[in-house]
């Protein structure tokens, strides 16, 4: 049956959101990969499914990668998603809060839908909370070794686990060869993103991202949120950040207790129909 689905993009990092209200079910791994697939499927960074119901947000959303799997949390995702639910009239300009598997997070959109705001809740250094294998602690400049050279790296979670390597020179060819890596390394049990991060001075930063489940992307909100946390907790930026990426720029707010607020923006690209036909 032909099923509709609108897509989105959030500085390149696009996702297609699959309104729950008509599909009440996803569907199966395979299904999921072929649908996000580049050149067999509609093409996408992901599946957003939506608005759900909770008892303890005003909206639910459940975030699929393009491999099939589940993520807990995306800056990038959320921004799309409160853009969907502003364009469908469900929300206006008053603030709401949306259910996710990392966590409840509260948002609002400004500007018709092309600046958005999300407070992404507070960032965990914690080895427990990431995870990341090993006695509990602050997971903070430790060396792992990926293609027999180790690299520093710290550990984060903000709702999702985030492996941030600070290097002098980054690139799209190092993020391509470190990240495949990262992500799988034993370290860390529910895998992990990988993040480059580049100090450009107290107030900017530049990163290179692998994600999850989804490999390189132009552009993600928990990354920059997380990475933006790991660069103030190193002392090596203000609480204000801009964070480059290949897409574009997103504002990070770090506050008290490593709380994050992420200001971004977003842009519709239309429906697309799934026939679902098998090849």
């Amino acid at each position: 049956m032909p099923t509709t689905f609108y897509k989105y993009h959030a500085l390149g990092n696009d996702y297609l959101v699959l309104d729950s209200r008509v599909v009440t079910s996803i569907g199966e791994v395979e299904q999921i990969k072929l649908i996000c697939h580049r050149n067999f499927g509609l093409g996408s960074d992901g599946i957003l499914h939506g608005p759900l119901k909770s008892d303890c947000a005003d909206f639910g959303l459940r975030i699929y990668n393009p491999d099939g799997s589940e993520a807990e949390k995306s800056g990038n995702g959320l921004r799309i998603f409160c853009r969907y639910l502003f364009d469908e009239g469900l929300v206006k300009n008053d603030p709401f809060t949306i259910w996710t598997l990392g966590g409840i997070v509260n948002c609002q959109v400004f500007e018709g839908g092309q600046r958005i705001v999300v407070e992404m809740g507070a960032v965990s250094f914690n080895s427990s909370d990431i995870p990341v294998i090993g006695p509990e602690r602050e997971v903070i400049n430790e060396s792992i070794e990926l293609l027999g050279k180790h690299y520093t790296y710290c550990a984060a979670t903000i709702g999702n686990p985030h492996a941030v390597f600070p290097m002098e020179t980054i690139s799209r060819e190092l993020a391509c060869s470190l990240g495949p890596l990262g992500e799988v390394h034993d370290n860390f049990p529910n895998r992990t993103n990988v993040q480059l991060l580049k100090v450009l001075d107290r107030n900017n930063i530049q990163i290179e991202i692998w994600e999850r489940g989804a490999g390189y992307t132009l552009a993600s909100g928990s990354s920059s949120s997380a990475v933006a946390a790991v660069a103030y907790k190193l002392r090596l930026v203000d609480e204000d950040i801009t964070v480059h990426m290949p897409g574009g720029l997103l504002e990070i707010q770090i506050s008290e207790g490593f709380q994050v607020r992420m200001v971004g923006p977003t842009t519709r690209v239309g429906q697309m129909i799934w026939d679902g036909e098998e090849t």
